[in-house]
């Protein structure tokens, strides 16, 4: 493999140095221990200037705990979840929300990874009949896993039908600084302001090292989850550490910096291989993923340049991934790999 960046998910980038500064700084003597620290208190106020005075923030250690122990925390074990056939708690949580919830996954197909009315409507059946699952949650990810974004009417539009019928709205929002940026509005503007009940908020993706949050918009729903949070292996000792990246994070705007940052340099990727014959586009580029189908023997040896994820092996569809250290250099490289191979 090479030792090009790849292009294969923002997880595999660095750690932005800010972040790196914070963690030394947070380094310097003692602090209480399980969030009882003055990191957690300022990283929490950070949390209440983007998302509102009301919120509720809990830390964890990544994201796959976040939607699970939030979605835990507002089900029982008869209810379902609601979920895109393309979300990551159906595709990459390895089980985890069946086995931890105890809750069903009705998942739908999408074209574009987005949840609309009629699509979630035939599901909402069986209510009060004990012989059938309880519709519970609608789940959406922001932005979608196929890169695609919801609009703050769109968002609107699926918590009022979720409320009606009884139901919350929990939004995965791992890169939601990304979706922030595409739709050029405020944190508040797509979540709390529009209905969204609880939102898994990360930064790994984004700049951190590591560290993700579990946000409640409406503090009864937030009843235990210092519990849930603990039996799930989730409460930090050392939280200091999580919660100096988060203050960082959230400060002089660096989120926005390197979510715009990355979004920019898709969207330069997709200019430099859309008119290249045998590669399709396949979703609109929003945000920081480009996704396209390419001739499949050329698969491996652009990988061997470049590392990316085949997204649908059947159809040969990859995902190029791009992140906050992501650079016009490496953009122009692979494209020119890209174009020098796909003939």
């Amino acid at each position: 493999m090479s030792n090009n960046k790849g292009f294969a998910s923002d997880n595999h980038s660095g750690v932005h140095p800010d972040i790196l500064k914070a963690i030394e700084s947070a380094n310097i003597g003692h602090a209480t221990a399980y969030g009882d620290d003055e990191y957690t208190e300022r990283a929490i106020k950070k949390f209440k200037e983007h998302f509102g005075n009301n919120v509720d923030a809990y830390f964890v250690y990544n994201g796959t705990a976040a939607n699970i122990l939030g979605l835990k925390n507002i089900t029982d074990s008869f209810n379902s979840i609601i979920c895109a056939e393309t979300a990551h708690l159906n595709v990459h949580e390895c089980c985890g929300p069946e086995k931890f919830t105890g809750c069903k996954l009705i998942t739908i197909p999408t074209i574009d990874g987005k949840l609309t009315i009629d699509k979630i409507r035939p599901h909402i059946v069986g209510l009060g009949d004990p012989h059938r699952a309880q519709p519970k949650v609608i789940s959406i990810t922001q932005p979608t896993e196929l890169g695609t974004v919801y609009t703050p009417k769109e968002i609107k539009e699926l918590t009022d039908f979720s409320h009606k019928n009884g139901m919350l709205v929990h939004m995965d929002g791992a890169r939601l600084c990304n979706a922030v940026v595409s739709l050029d509005v405020g944190m508040k503007d797509i979540t709390g302001d529009v209905g969204v009940d609880i939102l898994s908020f990360g930064g790994t993706k984004n700049g951190m090292m590591l560290g993700e949050s579990v946000v409640f918009f409406n503090k009864k729903l937030s009843k235990n989850f210092v519990f849930i949070r603990k039996q799930g292996m989730q409460l930090a000792s050392k939280m200091r550490f999580i919660s100096a990246q988060f203050e960082a994070f959230l400060s002089n705007d660096l989120w926005l910096k390197n979510a715009r940052h990355a979004n920019r340099m898709a969207r330069l990727l997709y200019k430099e291989v859309k008119d290249i014959p045998q590669i399709k586009i396949k979703q609109k580029v929003e945000t920081n993923a480009v996704f396209a189908t390419i001739p499949k023997k050329y698969i491996v040896p652009l990988q061997r340049e470049y590392f990316f994820h085949v997204f649908n092996e059947q159809t040969s569809e990859v995902r190029w991934m791009c992140s906050f250290d992501t650079n016009k250099e490496d953009i122009m490289k692979f494209s020119e790999i890209i174009s020098r191979t796909i003939v």
